[in-house]
């Protein structure tokens, strides 16, 4: 084979992977985006019912499909500038390596033992409180408007952020790694419609940021004392103990690890009110 084919070849396959990574990376973050859903649901739609209409022979309703295919996508892009802009910007956001990766099993073991021993506290004393630890997206965005921390992770650290009257109680901490980088942090709430209406505002910040973004958000009800996770866009809600830490170490394994561990098992064998 010549060297202008191979090159040929080349160019090809690196066309379909970009175009593959392209709807990798936007199908995610549909996934992920109640009102991206609600436009591809949209979409399919009216398709189905543009195809119905050529089978059917319906004038009418195919002059009108016309019209909204020649506008809608403008349409679209006017009304859910927003999303569309959003969606870029986690594109734009998705580190190489997160940092949580680069954490030795000893530090992510430290990192959920001081997370648990001040969850344990804060629930023993109904004490609201919003953890959200960074992955592969960054939430850079969120850090700049908050207050700067920088601090290594420890149980007391977080029980005094977030006891009552502190004036960083009410926003959320970041972590990243294993430092807790600021405190105080605001993140946009969801506005997903399945989301338990007794649920307040903590709850669904922390869907809000798992919904825009891959990062893990812990949640403390103030007024009851239950304790939920919040990814990929799902709320889990009202676990115990030993569920959230399950959960937690689950989640905090890098993706690799599970794989070799699977490989290795293989051989072996043969929420209440506004504050909430």
């Amino acid at each position: 084979m010549s060297l202008a084919a191979l090159w040929q070849l080349f160019t090809k396959i690196l066309d379909v992977c970009i175009v593959w990574m392209l709807f990798y990376f936007v199908l995610k973050n549909i996934r992920n985006n109640v009102k991206m859903i609600l436009i591809v649901k949209g979409v399919i739609l009216v398709i189905l019912i543009e195809i119905l209409s050529k089978i059917l022979n319906l004038y009418t309703v195919g002059l009108i499909l016309e019209y909204v295919v020649e506008w809608g996508p403008l349409a679209i892009i006017v009304v859910f500038q927003p999303e569309i802009r959003n969606m870029l910007e986690s594109i734009g956001r998705t580190q190489l390596l997160g940092r949580h990766k680069v954490l030795t099993v000893d530090e992510r073991e430290k990192m959920v033992n001081e997370i648990m021993k001040a969850v344990e506290y804060l629930k023993r004393n109904r004490i609201g409180a919003l953890m959200v630890i960074e992955r592969d997206v960054s939430l850079q965005e969120y850090i700049n408007r908050a207050t700067k921390i920088y601090a290594d992770i420890s149980s007391e650290l977080i029980s005094s952020i977030f006891f009552p009257n502190n004036p960083l109680h009410d926003g959320g901490i970041i972590i990243q790694g294993d430092r807790i980088t600021c405190a105080g942090a605001v993140f946009r709430t969801s506005m997903n419609p399945s989301i338990n209406k007794r649920l307040g505002t903590r709850h669904r910040a922390a869907v809000g940021v798992a919904e825009e973004s891959d990062a893990l958000a812990l949640i403390v009800s103030e007024e009851t004392g239950r304790i939920s996770i919040a990814s990929n866009g799902k709320l889990e809600h009202n676990l115990t103990l030993d569920e959230f830490r399950m959960r937690l170490m689950e989640e905090m394994k890098p993706k690799a690890e599970v794989f070799y561990a699977s490989d290795a098992d293989g051989d072996d064998e043969g929420i209440g009110d506004e504050h909430e």
